[in-house]
């Protein structure tokens, strides 16, 4: 019921507005979106990097109306891209292609993302286009198949979500042309015939794909805060020799900090994803609807962060 309610509340931009101004909105916000610039996004990556952590800067926002905004969107990736570059920072962007002009025109959509392909491939850098709802899973695979992987492999990945009963055909397909591959558990509500409605049942799924990576893939990417299906993972390699340079686990930008840590001192690489933009609220209900658990530990943090003596003084 929770994650239903959150879900809904990511479209309520009279919300979004309250929380903009309210103390304790911007208190969580900043906890999880490393502000509202490239500029800021860069200074937590650069910040997260000299501790061995690597990130990947994600700008904010999903469909888009027009074509005008598409090139905005793009043009401020392409920033990105720079800006790491220029930090001394991996160019490392995550991207989603409504954002790019996937609901406008496919071909908009594909002249903006080979622009930023194209740069990233001169920044020697890498761009992951994230998977959004059931409804774009298709058409991003699709699109992924015939015009990302037979030019752009090495700088180009995408994700697949463990909640959704296809991909396990998905996972087949990726493996098969060596793709580098995010798996994520899903966090957009989806019906009962797409995908899994347990949470074992998401979990399991989760599993059995990411040992199918671990064995076969093309340095996989984990992204779990779950300390059970991370031990799991561990084992796994532990028990098939796989070395620990062939893979990673990722994980969101202020969650979890200490299993992050405690991976790296074990010589685990991690990786931070670190959302940034203006357009935070929706990213942020949809964390929550994730796990809605995260409530009371975000709001605690925040407070004890806010209230300390510390800041008072």
């Amino acid at each position: 019921m929770l994650r239903s309610a959150f879900l809904w509340l990511s479209d309520q931009p009279r919300v979004f507005n309250f929380l903009k101004g309210n103390r304790l909105g911007r208190g969580i916000s900043s906890r999880f979106v490393a502000g509202e610039t490239v500029a800021s996004a860069v200074d937590v990556a650069r910040a997260l990097e000299r501790t061995g952590i690597k990130t990947t800067l994600d700008l904010l926002g999903e469909s888009v109306s027009n074509e005008d905004e598409t090139r905005v969107a793009r043009d401020e990736v392409l920033e990105t891209i720079d800006a790491m570059a220029q930090a001394g920072l991996e160019a490392n962007v995550s991207i989603k292609l409504t954002q790019l002009g996937l609901d406008i025109s496919p071909d908009v959509c594909l002249d903006n993302l080979r622009k930023i392909l194209d740069r990233a491939k001169e920044r020697g850098g890498f761009i992951r286009i994230d998977m959004e709802s059931s409804a774009y899973t298709a058409r991003t695979l699709e699109l992924f198949h015939r015009d990302v992987v037979p030019f752009y492999q090495e700088h180009c990945g995408v994700v697949v979500q463990s909640y959704l009963k296809r991909t396990k055909k998905d996972v087949g397909d990726l493996l098969a042309v060596g793709a580098r591959v995010r798996l994520c558990k899903g966090a957009y509500a989806e019906e009962e015939d797409i995908a899994f409605q347990e949470k074992s049942d998401v979990d399991d799924s989760y599993v059995e794909l990411m040992r199918s990576f671990l064995a076969n893939g093309n340095y996989p990417a984990l992204a779990t805060h779950d300390e059970t299906i991370v031990d799991l993972a561990i084992a796994f390699v532990r028990e098939r020799n796989i070395a620990i340079e062939r893979f990673e686990f990722q994980m969101l930008y202020g969650v979890r900090r200490d299993l992050q840590q405690s991976l790296r001192q074990r010589g685990y690489n991690v990786r931070v994803y670190i959302p940034f933009g203006t357009a935070w609220y929706p990213y942020l209900m949809r964390r929550l609807a994730e796990r809605p658990g995260n409530v009371g530990f975000m709001v605690g943090s925040v407070m004890k962060e806010m209230f300390s003596p510390a800041r008072r003084t």
